[in-house]
């Protein structure tokens, strides 16, 4: 089970509106990029379930995080850890894959989706020594990827932040929502995700289960 620095968990196509814990709107960077900051620490929107290091090292237990969205939101977030990413362009999906999901999958905020959890990734030089299209073959034509992320929605919404475009300390950033109810269908997307091909190439991943309300 190995993957790194830019995961497409879920799919490869792009959220909507940014949702960000603030009540600010979020604004672009000056690359056109959305930045997110992840803030793990003593006080947050969402309160920490569980937390454990999935592949490699893990990260410092925290008891709440905190999801913010915009370009000046990291300097002003103090915690234990912050993650970064930005919300940028997609690499993988066909127009066909990525018109196929934007059709059916949900938008993050709903009212009844209490549960969240956050899988920052990181994968192995051996991915990233492979050309594009040897990675979308192991993505989509060998793990079936969006296939596998589309059959769970709209009960399981998402949101892919890239952070090896950052130098930051993970390649992705994964943000999922959903209501309590679904919860065992998302345990069946991780499943069905990490016995792909294309999880043999992860390096170090981190999974965060969250609650708030």
């Amino acid at each position: 089970m190995r993957m790194t620095r830019r995961t497409v968990l879920l799919g490869a196509a792009a959220s909507g509106a940014a949702c960000v814990t603030s009540g600010a709107a979020t604004q672009p960077t000056s690359a056109g990029f959305v930045r997110a900051t992840f803030v793990g620490g003593a006080a947050g929107a969402w309160r920490v379930v569980s937390q454990r290091a999935v592949i490699g090292e893990g990260l410092a237990a925290v008891p709440f995080l905190d999801r913010l969205e915009g370009p000046t939101f990291e300097a002003q977030a103090p915690g234990q850890w912050r993650l970064v990413g930005v919300r940028s362009n997609e690499r993988y999906s066909t127009r066909a894959e990525h018109d196929a999901l934007a059709s059916v999958q949900a938008g993050l905020g709903r009212s009844d989706a209490t549960r969240a959890c956050l899988i920052p990734m990181s994968k192995s030089a051996a991915w990233w020594a492979l050309s594009q299209d040897e990675r979308r073959e192991l993505f989509e034509t060998k793990s079936h990827h969006v296939g596998v992320g589309a059959r769970y929605l709209p009960a399981v919404a998402r949101r892919l932040y890239h952070g090896r475009d950052l130098g930051a300390e993970f390649d992705f950033l994964t943000w999922f929502e959903f209501a309590p109810q679904d919860e065992p269908r998302f345990d069946s997307l991780l499943d069905e995700l990490r016995a792909t091909e294309e999880w043999k190439f992860v390096s170090r991943e981190v999974e965060l289960r969250l609650s708030r309300g």
